[in-house]
């Protein structure tokens, strides 16, 4: 096994331990009063916890010259996506009734919940288009010009979550803290022996 492929098997297993635990609690009971929003706000935060790691890959690739960093990138986008997915699930199975239209309502109704929907939307394509063969089909130039909707996904996630919680908006201003800086840094960070006129110029995925 390579070195590469080590590393993004350990990214995985380390991905779904939180998982592995809500599961757990779940089946133990330990997910409070409420087990279903519980779950939600868990899984919500977590898609965002590992869309803000996948956007601080570059910024930490240029501070320590570790272009290695990159091979785990690809990765740890996908397992965003998959918390986002199992979060809108959660929502869409438990708390709509699997009702398509109840869910099409409260997407129009609850801006918190229309700026989410936005924000699983933009990813949708980012996943669908995270394989060698999409990024020659689609040429890299273009296939960047496209994951860079990963900025806006992730304004739209803080956002989503400041705009769920009702009193204690500590940890969405956290994790809003965390995005301008990884923003900052994307625009001010050179490339490892890049002039910094070229430090605009990202990948995102």
């Amino acid at each position: 096994m390579t070195d590469a492929n080590y590393n993004k098997q350990l990214v995985l297993v380390n991905a779904a331990i939180p998982l592995v635990w809500l599961g757990y609690d779940a089946f133990t009971g330990g997910l409070g009063a409420n087990p279903i929003e519980f779950f939600l706000r868990a899984t919500g935060v977590l898609g965002l916890i590992f869309l803000l790691i996948t956007l601080s890959i570059t910024p930490l690739r240029r501070l320590t010259g570790r272009n290695d960093l990159i091979k785990v990138r690809r990765s740890l986008g996908l397992i965003a996506f998959a918390y986002v997915c199992i979060h809108l699930t959660t929502y869409f199975v438990f708390d709509r009734g699997a009702d398509l239209g109840s869910m099409l309502g409260d997407v129009a109704e609850r801006p918190f919940i229309t700026v989410g929907m936005a924000g699983f939307v933009m990813l949708v394509p980012l996943a669908v288009t995270s394989t060698n063969g999409m990024i020659k089909r689609l040429g890299g130039k273009r296939w960047q010009r496209l994951h860079r909707l990963i900025y806006l996904i992730a304004i739209a996630g803080v956002v989503h979550y400041y705009m769920l919680v009702k009193s204690d908006i500590s940890y969405p201003l956290m994790f809003g803290a965390v995005l301008v800086l990884l923003l900052l840094s994307r625009a001010f960070l050179t490339r490892p022996g890049k002039p910094k006129s070229e430090a605009r110029a990202v990948s995102i995925q």
